[in-house]
């Protein structure tokens, strides 16, 4: 069962799948209150949390601390 948006902590690693991604992203800040700034682990690219749910959740949405 995924986490809630809600729920997630500055500075913690979470796993993210969406839609066949899986993303290792740490958040860095919130923006608002389901929004956060987050960097992918992976590739190290900085982005917002909406952007990766702006087009839904797939079948596979999952979302776990890591760490």
């Amino acid at each position: 069962m995924p986490l809630a948006l809600d729920n997630l902590r500055v500075g913690r690693v979470y796993r993210f799948q969406n839609m066949g991604e899986i993303r290792n992203l740490q958040v860095m800040s919130r923006l608002s209150g389901e929004n956060f700034k987050v960097k992918d682990l992976d590739t190290l690219e900085i982005y917002e949390l909406e952007e990766l749910l702006r087009w839904g959740k797939g079948k596979d949405y999952d979302l776990d601390e890591v760490r």
